[in-house]
């Protein structure tokens, strides 16, 4: 029985949790560990670097089904370019990119409703002059002082 990393150090030195990792070997994402003649699972360090391969690809947005299809994608690829990753960086750039113009579109409201006076969205949603979309927007006549 070769010697390796107990869950405990394999999830420390990773960043995550025990359940975090056990998580990932139920779902696929880290292939099961060898066991110690005592039963305790025995990581290799690639299991260290595939958490923090995992955990990455997440900050950058991609869920765990899409992590786990690019992990598949690249056992597979014997020393070739993984097929399809770039599409797939490209995709999540793009989603990022609409979510970026929805949280702009978001703060912009939230600033002419504070700007606006905006106190009470039962009043706001009568009123002509508040920015927020239950109205008409599309208005550009509003007034200096509190709105709603």
């Amino acid at each position: 029985m070769s010697a390796g990393l107990r869950s405990g150090q394999v999830a420390e030195a990773a960043g995550v949790n025990i359940q975090t990792l056990r998580y990932y070997e139920r779902r696929g994402l880290l292939a099961e560990p060898e066991r110690s003649y005592g039963g305790h699972r025995l990581y290799g360090e690639d299991a260290v670097t595939a958490l923090r391969v995992i955990k990455a690809a997440q900050r950058l947005g991609f869920t765990l089904q899409e992590v786990a299809e690019l992990l598949e994608a690249g056992r597979h690829r014997h020393g070739r370019p993984v097929p399809g990753l770039q599409d797939r960086a490209a995709a999540k750039l793009a989603e990022v990119d609409a979510k970026i113009a929805d949280l702009t579109t978001i703060r912009t409201t939230l600033a002419a409703a504070v700007e606006a006076g905006c106190d009470d969205l039962t009043v706001c949603a009568s009123s002509t002059c508040c920015p927020i979309p239950f109205t008409d927007l599309a208005e550009e006549n509003r007034h200096a002082g509190p709105c709603c």
